[in-house]
C-alpha cells in the first residue's frame, strides 16, 4: 500500500456556499484560515444553508487580497464584498449558538437576496468573538467560527471509492465538503483513527460526522435525489445516524499541503 499523504484540501469561505480547492493551507485558531467565516442569515438572523436554499450550491466564492471576496453565479454580476471591524454587528444563530457577526453591508445582501429569491444577509465572524466547539469532544478554549459544530473535517478518498462502487452513479468528494481528504489508507481507515501528524501539527480526531441532505444536492445543479444517502444508510447508519468522515481538531497552528505524509499516531 503507497503511503498515507494528504490528497485535497478545501475551505469554504461562506458556510454552505461552493469549495475553494487550496494546494496549502495555515492552520489558525478557527481550524483552515478563512474556513466558513461568513455565513448567510435570514431576517432573523438565523443560519441558511443548502438544507433550506440548494441554490447556494452554485455561488462560487473567490478570496481577494486583504480578506475580501468577490462571489460569482450564473445569470448575476460579479460581486467583491469587503467586511471591516467598522461594520455594524448582528446576532446570528448557528443551530442552538448564538453570537455577534459583522453585517457586510446591503450591496451583499441585495445581490444574495436576487439570487436566492429569500430576504437575507451576509455575515462575517470576527476575530474577537468566541465560539466554543461542543465541550464533549473538545477542550475548553477550541473554538470554531460558522461550521455546523466542528472546525475540519477529514475524509478517506478510500472511502469515497468504496461508496461509488456501491452506486450506479459515481459522486464526486465535494458533496461531503471535507476540508483534509487523505490517500493510501483502506476505506474507512479513518474511523479508528484518534491521533494523526501532518507536519509539524497533530490533528485529533474527535467524533464521527453525522450526515444531512446536503450530499445528495448536486452542486453543480442544485437539484436533489435519494443519492447518496440511500445507500448509504445501507452500511453506515447507527442509532439512526448515518455517518461518513470525522470531525476533527488541530492541536497547534501552522501550515500543510497536498501530497505531505500522514503519519498515524494512535
Amino acid at each position: 500500500m503507497s503511503e498515507i499523504h494528504v490528497s485535497e484540501l478545501a475551505i469554504y469561505p461562506v458556510k454552505s456556499l461552493r469549495q475553494i480547492k487550496l494546494k496549502k493551507v495555515k492552520i489558525d485558531p478557527f481550524g483552515f484560515h478563512f474556513d466558513r467565516r461568513w455565513m448567510v442569515v435570514d431576517e432573523d438572523g438565523q443560519m441558511l444553508t443548502q438544507r433550506k436554499k440548494s441554490r447556494m450550491c452554485l455561488i462560487q466564492p473567490e478570496l481577494l487580497k486583504g480578506g475580501q471576496l468577490r462571489f460569482q453565479a450564473t445569470g448575476m454580476p460579479d460581486l467583491e464584498v469587503d467586511c471591516s471591524s467598522s461594520s455594524s454587528s448582528r446576532r446570528v444563530k448557528v443551530w442552538e449558538d448564538q453570537c455577534m457577526a459583522l453585517d457586510c453591508g446591503d450591496e451583499a445582501a441585495a445581490w444574495l437576496t436576487q439570487f436566492l429569491d429569500i430576504k437575507c444577509h451576509l455575515v462575517f465572524f470576527p476575530e474577537n468573538e468566541f465560539r466554543q466547539v461542543d465541550p464533549r469532544f473538545a477542550k475548553t478554549g477550541e473554538r470554531t467560527a460558522f461550521s455546523d459544530g466542528f472546525p475540519i473535517l477529514l475524509i478517506s478518498q478510500a472511502s469515497l471509492d468504496d461508496l461509488n462502487r456501491r452506486l450506479s452513479k459515481p459522486v464526486a468528494m465535494r458533496r461531503f465538503r471535507p476540508n483534509l481528504v487523505v490517500s493510501g489508507c483502506e476505506p474507512f481507515a479513518e474511523d479508528d483513527w484518534k491521533t494523526i501528524r501532518i507536519g509539524d501539527i497533530h490533528f485529533r480526531i474527535v467524533k464521527p460526522c453525522s450526515r444531512c441532505i446536503i450530499p445528495n444536492i448536486d452542486p453543480d445543479t442544485a437539484e436533489k435525489s435519494a443519492e447518496p444517502t440511500r445507500t448509504l444508510s445501507q452500511f453506515r447508519r447507527r442509532e439512526n445516524k448515518i455517518f461518513f468522515g470525522q470531525n476533527v481538531i488541530a492541536d497547534s497552528q501552522g501550515e500543510i499541503k497536498t501530497g505531505m505524509p500522514v503519519e498515524i499516531i494512535e
